[in-house]
């Protein structure tokens, strides 16, 4: 399965009462596939999947296989192996290209647990699962090894998203890994060094609204006009950074609001972005020419 390199992972418009706005959703992917999107992440972080029922998730698929013609990974994964064999199968009914497993949280399981994890859930379906390293939300990490293992032994194991900012543990991925497993990065503002380290691309927020910048700087780099690609990544660094100040995807939202897309609220227990961040993200989207 080919997913590109700017994979976004998509936000869940909601109505003014919090149900989810299947339409906007649609419309949203529309978009922001015309800007440059080469996939889309459904019902992750961004998503707000820790406040989105087995119901939405299955029709969240649904909507957006219809929607665009790109691939659509689920993610599934949660700190429960059963319950996380049960989404990706519910998942690969609704006609998902790829599941998305994240590190179990809380639980905090270590790396022989991990890789059995894993592999269980890979194992359950037919289709391929990317694993999603990021010690920043789960308290846990699966470790380079572990990923290189996964890759070697599992055969639907064939990409990984690496949140972790660590660029040591990325290199070991993409050098030992199983031929043709592709490495993304989860950080943004990691993007051009992660590249330079080996990885594919990214699983990106700022996609929702930076999309063009993004494909640009990555097609910069792999074209070889390196110092085009880092101007780049200097200039969408602040914005990059105003995305994160409260978090994902408080602070996205806002930006996409002010951008002309209302992507509604957020489920409690988050809240809609405070105005200093609002203030910071108008600025950034100002400097690059985002708005009038």
């Amino acid at each position: 399965m080919e997913y590109g390199r700017l994979i976004v992972a998509l936000a869940t418009p909601f109505r003014p009462d919090l149900e989810v706005d299947y339409d906007k959703t649609a419309e949203l992917a529309r978009r922001l596939v015309a800007e440059g999107a080469t996939a889309f992440v459904s019902a992750g972080t961004t998503g707000e999947s820790p406040t989105l029922s087995r119901e939405e998730r299955i029709e969240l698929i649904k909507t957006l296989k219809k929607a665009v013609r790109v691939p659509i990974i689920a993610n599934v994964g949660t700190n429960d192996t059963r319950a996380s064999i049960r989404n990706a199968k519910d998942a690969e009914e609704a006609g998902v290209d790829g599941l998305l497993l994240v590190v179990p949280y809380y639980n905090k399981p270590d790396q022989g647990m991990l890789y059995d994890h894993f592999k269980a859930i890979a194992e359950s379906v037919k289709i391929p699962s990317m694993l999603y390293n990021v010690p920043g939300r789960t308290a846990a990490s699966v470790r380079p090894e572990t990923v290189v293992k996964l890759s070697r032994e599992v055969p639907n194991i064939r990409y990984v998203k690496e949140a972790s900012g660590d660029l040591e543990a990325l290199t070991q991925i993409v050098r030992d890994s199983a031929p043709g497993f592709r490495a993304y990065t989860g950080d943004d503002s990691m993007t051009l060094p992660s590249l330079a380290v080996g990885a594919y691309g990214v699983v990106s927020v700022s996609g929702h609204v930076i999309g063009k910048q993004m494909k640009e700087m990555i097609e910069a780099y792999v074209a070889g006009y390196v110092v085009k690609a880092a101007e780049l990544h200097g200039k969408l660094l602040p914005l990059n950074r105003a995305l994160f100040l409260q978090p994902n995807p408080v602070p996205l939202k806002a930006a996409l609001k002010l951008c002309g897309f209302d992507a509604g609220s957020l489920r409690p227990p988050l809240k809609d972005a405070s105005l200093e961040v609002v203030q910071a993200l108008k600025k950034a989207l100002l400097d690059l020419g985002l708005l009038p």
